[in-house]
Formats: C-alpha cells, sequence, structure tokens
C-alpha cells in the first residue's frame, strides 16, 4: 500500500491526534513505540492506545542503544560541568534514526512523529520550520534532523493548536521534562548511575573562598538559588578540572561571542551571507533577538551577538533560524 505511514507514537495527546489526522487523511498508520527505559506500564499503555484507534502498533526495543546514546552523553556531561540537550540528542540518534529504520523493513517510505514542527522548501533545500501553536513549536529540539529524513517526513500537528485538541482527552495530562528521569531529580538520576556529587569550593572571580558547593553535577550556569552565595551573584563558570563554581555579577553573564561545533547546517553559504539570522540557545526562556554576524572557525562557527547572549553554557544546542525556518545549529564550545 502506497499510503502507508510509520509513525512515533508514545499513546499521548499528541501522538495520538497525529494517529487520527494521518488516519483521517486516509493512511494506513502503522504506530511505532520505541521502548528506551523498559517502562513497561508506558508501553502497556501505548499498545492500548493504538488499539482503540484501530492502528497497527509495533514495539522496538532500544534500550542498550539509549543508554549508550543518550543517559551515557547525559551523565557524563554533568560531571564534566557541561549542560547537556538529552531530547536533541535522542531525536536526531534514536527517534528519526529507528523511525526511518524500521519503516525501511516494512517497505514503508513515509515516517511521522506527534511534534508539533513544519517542513518547508525553499531554495532547493527542506528546511524545519515553526509549527503554527507557537507556544507548543518543537523546532528547537530538531535541527540535528537531516534532508534525506526530511524528506520522508509527514507533519500531521503543523497547524494543530495544542489548546483546540485538549478537549478530546479526558486524561489532558502532558509528559513534561526528561523521559528517562521519571520523575525524579536529575541529580539523584547522576547518583544512581555512579556519578559522584564531590563538594568542593565556591570561589569569586579573583579565587576568593566564598563557600562549598555539594557536587558540580547540581548547578548551572546563571543559577543563583539554592547556591549560598551573596545577594546578586550567579554561578559564572563552572571548573570542572579543578572542582569550582566560579561566582560573580549577573553582568559576566553575558556573552557577545559564542563558537559552536559538531554542527549541522543546510546550506553554509545561505548561513554565511545572510544578514538576518536569529540564534535560540534555550528552548524555552531567555534569547538574543536581534540578528548575528555568523562566520566559519576551523571547527564549526563564530557568533557575534549585538543582542548578548545571556548565561550560555558548554554543551547547550545553539540554533540557527533564518525567520521560522530552521537553519541549522551545533553544540557550544566556547564564548567570550
Amino acid at each position: 500500500m502506497n499510503k502507508s505511514v510509520v509513525l512515533g507514537f508514545s499513546g499521548g495527546i499528541d501522538s495520538c491526534t497525529a494517529a487520527q489526522h494521518l488516519r483521517d487523511d486516509g493512511y494506513r498508520v502503522v504506530a511505532l513505540t520505541i521502548n528506551t527505559t523498559n517502562d513497561y506500564s508506558l508501553l502497556k499503555n501505548a499498545e492500548s492506545k493504538a488499539n482503540e484507534l484501530g492502528i497497527e502498533w509495533i514495539r522496538h526495543d532500544a534500550v542498550e542503544l539509549f543508554r549508550h546514546e543518550i543517559i551515557d552523553y547525559f551523565t557524563s556531561s554533568y560531571a564534566n560541568g557541561y549542560t547537556p540537550s538529552p531530547c536533541t540528542r535522542c531525536n536526531t540518534l534514536i527517534k528519526w534514526r529507528i523511525l526511518s529504520e524500521v519503516a525501511d523493513s516494512l517497505n514503508i517510505y513515509n515516517i511521522a512523529t506527534g511534534h508539533y514542527l513544519n517542513i518547508v522548501e525553499h531554495g532547493g533545500h527542506l528546511y524545519i520550520a515553526k509549527a503554527a501553536d507557537y507556544s507548543k513549536d518543537q523546532s528547537y529540539y530538531l535541527w540535528g534532523i537531516d534532508e534525506d529524513t526530511l524528506r520522508r517526513t509527514l507533519t500531521p500537528m503543523s497547524n494543530i493548536l495544542k489548546n483546540d485538541i485538549r478537549q478530546n482527552f479526558a486524561d489532558k495530562r502532558e509528559s513534561m521534562g526528561i523521559c528517562f528521569l521519571n520523575g525524579c531529580h536529575y541529580t539523584e538520576f547522576l547518583a544512581s548511575n555512579g556519578i559522584e556529587l564531590t563538594p568542593g569550593d565556591i570561589v569569586d572571580i579573583n579565587n576568593n573562598k566564598l563557600g562549598e558547593h555539594n557536587g558540580i553535577a547540581r548547578y548551572t550556569i546563571g543559577q543563583r538559588r539554592g547556591v549560598g552565595i551573596p545577594e546578586g551573584m550567579r554561578i559564572v563558570d563552572i571548573d570542572s578540572k579543578s572542582n569550582k563554581l566560579i561566582v560573580g555579577p549577573n553582568n559576566l553573564l553575558y556573552k557577545r561571542i559564542l563558537y559552536i561545533d559538531n554542527c549541522r547546517i543546510t546550506n553554509p553559504d545561505q548561513l554565511l551571507s545572510a544578514n538576518d539570522i536569529t540564534i535560540m540557545i534555550r528552548g524555552i526562556g531567555r534569547n538574543p533577538e536581534r540578528p548575528v554576524k555568523v562566520e566559519s572557525t576551523y571547527c564549526g562557527y563564530r557568533i557575534t551577538c549585538d543582542d548578548m547572549a545571556w548565561a550560555p553554557a558548554l554543551g547547550q544546542p545553539l540554533v540557527l533560524y533564518r525567520n521560522n525556518l530552521v537553519i541549522g545549529g551545533g553544540i557550544i564550545c566556547g564564548f567570550e
């Protein structure tokens, strides 16, 4: 059957809505649930929801792959003072990869998910674009997906407004945060996965000791609560080698120049020639609003911001936009 699609399916509001829209558009929907954590209640719920919708359901086990690519990356990043983005990495290395592989094994071309995103063709290239519901737009987390994958991806949620579909579901709860934490604080998860939360010094920018911390993995750049530092001070740097937190005034968190590596750029020529490129360094929260200047470096790109970026952190994704189009992204590897 030509009109078939493999849908990434959790059994939640979004993936169920995506399944309904694809089915109503005449597609044979194969609901694929990727088992990453052996949470059998989630698997059972997904199978039950697929049965209710009258669509096929299959399960794919990827527990070891998920541990290697996502959990190990998450724990080692925090242990070294970095700020990881496991959802971005999972979308690229787990979800879309497995969707494509399973679809190929079933001789199905089309794939889809319940993500709020659009896909737009411009200048001979395919780009992820922001969805109609800006409050639920997930384009920031999808910059690593390549054009070949986008070419076969359907976008049933591109024009959906979340508030319009909630009323159709008795259970209106949404999955929030990082899935594998299962409700616990990330520091508890780190400790349970062998990351030592070793106490160390809190110092100012002149290396004067101000106090002690309970392990650098407990803290992030820009944090002020729960640190025990003087009023008006924030964490401005994390030195994993000396196990120190460096604190200072808020103005030290503003950075004009950012460096990124591990990049995926759809059209490098466009990136370097355009004068209307904007960036996001966090999916929710404070981001520079004015256009930036982009220059290539030996290992990535140098981003100069007129509207300075607040509290960028090593390991954090930086996503490049041109209007509503995601033209690429990378991982912050330095700033000044």
